[in-house]
């Protein structure tokens, strides 16, 4: 079992009493220690923008149920490690190229990854004490999954935020369909099937962030969470705030035609909505949408569609069926590899030709057969891999 410490950076000065105090991790690609009343983890995987790895997601549950009943650990901060050293990115999501070799080997590190990371997701949505997420620079799809369910989700002016699933053939989960589908109006739809690119003004604006920070002063702000001698876990989360600055949305002219065209019953639809508008917004979200899997798309409305009716953990368990069948469409008679996401995958990462071959090819060929057995379990209740969330 390794220790892993933290960046010289981070190793302020602590009184005498509260001297950093590492948990045991399985990998160096995540390094925590409480240092004075708060838990530190920094994810230090910064050539593949922290993107989480099974290790990851077992030595980030690791640490926060250590802390959990700890008394001594008052709240929980995380943070990325970028290129330069730490912030500048938070996490690009998960490793897709381990998921597309899993999924051709048959590797059922798969499946462990999944039901473990929504479990994670899970436990951060229900942590007991303040999680307070640093989200600066990119904060993309698994990153969303660890930091949505936080106390307190500060951006920077460089974030940079999305859920881009339907990118590779996937859909926005983490959570997505739950944190997503509660964004104004329609703009969840638009989000999740676009995977659209916003900034820190939206992410406010939105609901999926709380306020911002000036990325020059983050390093300053972690060392003053280290370092001062804080007597509740509300002085926490108070200190992060009272350094909060203002940001302009950058789609209030937009939300309009969001609301307009996202609102409309089937992708198909929609289509049509935006290619009768003329502006650059409705002409750039169409051409996008083109791109995308014409199946996943419809099975991504229907995602947030549902989950605007559940609970989180109704809506992991939900989710957890879904990616389960993307990657085993045996109800299109497909194989593992004949599917949506590791076409899609393969396209982006692997043979990087952007050219997924999408089956069917047009909207107008997908079915409700194909879309509705996505929400079907292929577990039964009492064996679901998720039965335990509350």
């Amino acid at each position: 079992m390794t220790t892993a410490p933290l960046p010289a950076e981070a190793a302020v000065a602590t009184p005498a009493d509260a001297a950093p105090v590492p948990v045991p991790l399985v990998t160096l690609d995540v390094l925590a220690e409480r240092h004075g009343r708060v838990g530190c983890i920094t994810l230090n995987r910064p050539r593949a923008l922290n993107a989480l790895s099974l290790d990851m997601v077992r030595a980030l549950t690791s640490a926060l149920e250590q802390w959990r009943n700890d008394p001594a650990v008052l709240a929980v901060a995380v943070r990325g490690t970028g290129k330069q050293g730490p912030f500048g990115a938070f996490c690009a999501g998960g490793d897709i190229r381990f998921f597309h070799q899993a999924a051709l080997a048959g590797d059922p590190r798969l499946e462990d990854f999944f039901t473990e990371e929504y479990r994670l997701n899970h436990l951060i949505h229900t942590y007991p004490k303040p999680y307070i997420a640093f989200m600066d620079g990119i904060v993309m799809g698994g990153g969303m999954g660890i930091s949505q369910g936080a106390s307190l989700r500060v951006v920077t002016q460089r974030t940079q935020m999305a859920m881009p699933e339907t990118g590779i053939g996937l859909f926005p989960d983490v959570g997505g369909g739950f944190f997503l589908s509660r964004c104004p109006g329609r703009v969840g739809e638009w989000l999740a099937l676009t995977g659209q690119t916003i900034e820190a003004g939206d992410a406010v604006a939105f609901g999926l962030a709380d306020g911002c920070l000036d990325a020059a002063r983050l390093n300053v702000v972690w060392a003053e969470l280290q370092s001062t001698p804080f007597e509740s876990a509300n002085a926490v989360e108070h200190l992060v705030e009272t350094k909060f600055i203002a940001q302009i949305p950058n789609s209030k002219s937009v939300r309009g035609k969001i609301d307009q065209c996202f609102s409309l019953d089937t992708v198909p639809d929609i289509l049509v909505a935006l290619a009768a508008d003329a502006s650059e917004f409705a002409q750039t979200t169409l051409a996008t949408l083109r791109r995308r899997s014409p199946l996943m798309l419809a099975v991504v409305l229907e995602q947030i569609r549902r989950a605007r009716r559940m609970g989180l953990a109704d809506d992991l368990r939900m989710e957890r069926d879904m990616v389960r069948h993307c990657f085993h469409p045996v109800h299109l008679g497909r194989t593992a590899s004949e599917s949506e996401t590791v076409e899609g995958i393969r396209a982006l990462a692997i043979d990087k030709d952007h050219q997924p071959e999408w089956l069917p090819s047009r909207g107008d060929d997908v079915t409700a057969d194909m879309v509705s057995p996505f929400f079907v379990s292929p577990w039964p209740a009492h064996a679901h891999p998720l039965r335990g969330l509350g």
